[in-house]
């Protein structure tokens, strides 16, 4: 079942990303923007206690990192769907370059990138291996930050 739910999910977003449309008013454009960054707001709220942990801040918990994990996994799936209306064209407050809708392929292969590091950092928490939690913990920002290096302003 969850295989299946993957490749529905999978497909369902190469569909989207295939019908792309622009912003079709300043007013859909600012309302689009605010849901893109709704949910990078939310990733980043459970990126955060993962970082901590992985640097050594805070005691490695493998239950908040299982699901904190799950919810990124979730989040990957919402951001080819929430990036489907093209915003470049207008004068909005983004940190999204206009790279994001130009170059899909690269984009989708990011996300994509997200999505697994999530589903490995779940494993490594559901083993309770500390060092394979952080390794993960890791591997999910190095990801992040692929992104932001590529689609992201300065």
């Amino acid at each position: 079942m969850k295989l299946f739910s993957t490749i529905v999910v999978a497909g369902l977003l190469t569909i989207t990303a295939a019908n792309a449309q622009p912003a079709k008013s300043m007013k859909h454009a600012k309302k689009t923007t605010e849901l893109r960054q709704a949910i990078f707001q939310l990733m980043a709220s459970n990126m955060g206690p993962m970082g901590a942990m992985a640097k050594g801040k805070i005691p490695v918990d493998a239950d908040r990192v299982a699901t904190n994990a799950l919810r990124l996994e979730q989040f990957s799936y919402m951001l080819n769907d929430y990036f489907k209306t093209d915003t470049s064209k207008f004068d909005v407050k983004t940190e999204a370059l206009p790279k994001a809708w130009t170059d899909k392929a690269t984009f989708e292969d990011k996300v994509n990138a997200l999505t697994q590091a999530s589903k490995k950092l779940q494993a490594a928490a559901k083993s309770g291996d500390e060092g394979k939690i952080k390794k993960a913990i890791g591997g999910v920002g190095k990801t992040c930050g692929g992104c932001h290096d590529v689609f992201k302003k300065d």
